[in-house]
C-alpha cells in the first residue's frame, strides 16, 4: 500500500459526496460550511483535534516509534492535518466566503 494520494480518485470521491449531501440536505448545503460559519469552525476544530490525537496517541506509541516508516507516515498525517487547519483557519478567520468548488 502506498501513501501517495491519487488526486483524480480523491476528486471523484469528493464530487460523489457533494452530490450525496445535495440529495440529503438540499442544493445549498455548502452555505452552512462556508468560511465564517459555525460549520467551518467545526471543521477547524476537528482538524486540530485529529492532529493533536495523532501527535499524542500515535507518535508517542512505542510501536510507532520502533518503526521509522510507520513513524514517518504518522508524522505526514499530523503534518497534513496541521496544514489543513492553517488553510481553513486562514479563510475562516478572514471571512473569505468564496465559492465552494
Amino acid at each position: 500500500m502506498s501513501a501517495v494520494v491519487n488526486h483524480d480518485e480523491a476528486e471523484k470521491t469528493r464530487v460523489e459526496r457533494a452530490a450525496e449531501l445535495s440529495g440529503e440536505q438540499g442544493a445549498n448545503w455548502a452555505d452552512a460550511y462556508r468560511p465564517g460559519s459555525f460549520g467551518c469552525h467545526e471543521l477547524l476544530d476537528r482538524a486540530s483535534h485529529l492532529a493533536d490525537s495523532i501527535e499524542h496517541l500515535l507518535l508517542s506509541h512505542p510501536g510507532c516509534v520502533a518503526r521509522a516508516e510507520w513513524y514517518a507516515l504518522a508524522e505526514q498525517a499530523a503534518s497534513a492535518l496541521r496544514e489543513l487547519y492553517q488553510r481553513v483557519g486562514s479563510e475562516h478567520l478572514n471571512g473569505d466566503n468564496g465559492d465552494v468548488s
